[in-house]
């Protein structure tokens, strides 16, 4: 299908006198290209032709008048008999509007909504019909992209509300049991302590054994705390972040420079969990990907933005390899900042270092005071 329309081939072409000329059919069409708009005549033959129905459906005007109309409907509706009864009912009810598969010249299908109008003369005489086909093709990739970003927020929610029941598991169950068998092992050193030469062995492997307990429970604590900060819910997202800042530089030796300033914002719960979450990831990523030895972590107010920047001396990459290498990992990211309605952008060149860019509108953030009318935040599900 040619994209570039010919302007000796192009235009809108009459083969009935009886139909409005060529001229004043051209001014009626001439600014809708995104619509396909021509004329039949009573048998179904393509009489005129504009410049948006050689878009859409591949022809020139004189490759297709001339031609019956069912070479634009599928095999399938041909055998059904649907042209003529289009035709038929548009001549009985004086207009008819369907939906359906299309053929374009080269073969390839797209959906269309299709209104079909009976001309008449003067004297109620049927003359033809009018036609025009709008392409839904984009109108569908955008529904079925919001379909599967309502999935994708679906399926977050979902993982997010597991990680809070497997970290609840990991405190409440498995600590529990660390705990009581760290007290067992208490009492069984106090009993081999007065039992001599064979338990004085005997304790040295209790020690080793208490050691091991407590480098478990201490990662227990990490990972625990990785699905569902603890120190969010007591102490707020501040101290969190700085929690989260120096278990990252302690276990990645990256330093980390942070101008966290959110005392001039009324960070909701909901929001401080997103945004504690969404740090987490770009410092992972860095961690992950970046071979840097430095990072910079800024959330602040500006205006009635909040801006969260995260930037890395790493080795970049290049822009066009950036979609490939990171979409797996920025994609829960993206959905969390999605889902507070803000926006995302990355910088990155190689030798360069990784940015990335979050603007979030602030009432997204922000807690609503009781008791104000007509406002609300926005439906926002925990992130742990």
């Amino acid at each position: 299908m040619k994209d570039e329309v010919d302007p000796a081939r192009s235009g809108i072409v009459s083969s009935r006198p009886h139909f409005p000329s060529d001229e004043s059919f051209r001014l009626l069409v001439e600014a809708v290209d995104d619509y396909a708009i021509y004329m039949l005549d009573m048998s179904g033959k393509v009489v005129n032709w504009n410049a948006g129905a050689q878009r859409m459906k591949g022809y020139y005007a004189d490759e297709i008048i001339g031609q019956h109309f069912r070479v634009f409907h599928t095999p399938e509706d041909i055998a059904a008999g649907q042209p003529d009864s289009l035709l038929a009912a548009a001549a009985a009810d004086g207009r008819v509007a369907s939906q359906g598969w299309r053929v374009r010249k080269d073969g390839s299908k797209f959906r269309a909504n299709v209104v079909v109008s009976a001309i008449r003369t003067a004297s109620g005489e049927l003359c033809g019909f009018a036609k025009v086909t709008q392409d839904l093709t984009e109108q569908n990739r955008l529904a079925e992209f919001e379909q599967l970003r309502r999935l994708a927020t679906h399926i977050q929610a979902t993982r997010e509300e597991e990680q809070i029941r497997i970290a609840r598991e990991l405190h409440d169950d498995l600590g529990q049991q660390l705990a009581a068998l760290k007290m067992a092992l208490a009492d069984l050193e106090t009993i081999l302590r007065d039992n001599g030469a064979i338990a004085a062995l005997t304790l040295t492997h209790t020690k080793d054994m208490h050691h091991l307990i407590d480098v478990t429970v201490a990662s227990l604590r990490r990972i625990a705390a990785g699905l569902r900060p603890i120190v969010l819910e007591t102490l707020g997202l501040v101290p969190a972040l700085e929690w989260l800042i120096g278990d990252f530089t302690q276990r990645y030796h990256i330093d980390v420079n942070a101008r966290i300033q959110t005392d001039d914002m009324n960070v909701s719960e909901a929001a401080s969990e997103a945004l504690f979450h969404i740090i987490q990831e770009a410092l992972t990523n860095v961690a992950r990907h970046a071979h840097a030895d430095e990072v910079t972590v800024e959330l602040a107010r500006g205006g009635r933005t909040c801006v969260l920047r995260v930037e890395d001396n790493g080795q970049g990459m290049a822009s066009a390899t950036l979609p490939r290498e990171t979409s797996f990992g920025l994609l829960g990211m993206r959905e969390r900042v999605h889902r507070l309605n803000g926006s995302l952008s990355i910088d990155s060149t190689p030798g360069c270092g990784f940015r990335i860019a979050i603007t979030f509108p602030l009432e997204t953030l922000e807690r609503v005071p009781p008791g104000r009318p007509g406002t609300s935040a926005p439906s926002v599900s925990p992130s742990y």
